[in-house]
């Protein structure tokens, strides 16, 4: 993301010294870390939403995918799907139990 050299942050830190002064340093880098940290949850919450919708997105797209698979497979295979479907719900399940053979 951001490509700071080892020299480079040894130069800010030198310059931070010299205009803060000892005495402030450690209190400008306590507040820089907490606003550093805010940022950064900030931009882990965005991340994470728009991760969220992409995922959403792609889930979207296969459930069409498999409706339109799912309609193909059922106009290819009609008759089946009546038959099973006469089978599963006719009657109620005394009759069912009634149609079974008795137990050897």
């Amino acid at each position: 993301m951001l490509d700071i050299a080892p020299s480079e942050l040894l130069l800010v830190a030198l310059v931070a010294l010299v205009v803060i002064g000892p005495k402030d340093l450690p209190r400008v880098m306590r507040t820089v870390g907490h606003w550093v940290g805010r940022a950064r949850g900030m931009a882990r919450h965005f991340r994470a939403g728009f991760d969220e919708m992409v995922r959403q997105s792609e889930l979207e797209e296969m459930e069409r995918k498999w409706a339109a698979e799912n309609a193909r497979i059922m106009a290819e295979h009609p008759a089946e799907l009546e038959i099973s479907a006469t089978t599963i719900t006719a009657g109620t399940p005394a009759d069912h139990e009634a149609k079974l053979p008795p137990p050897p």
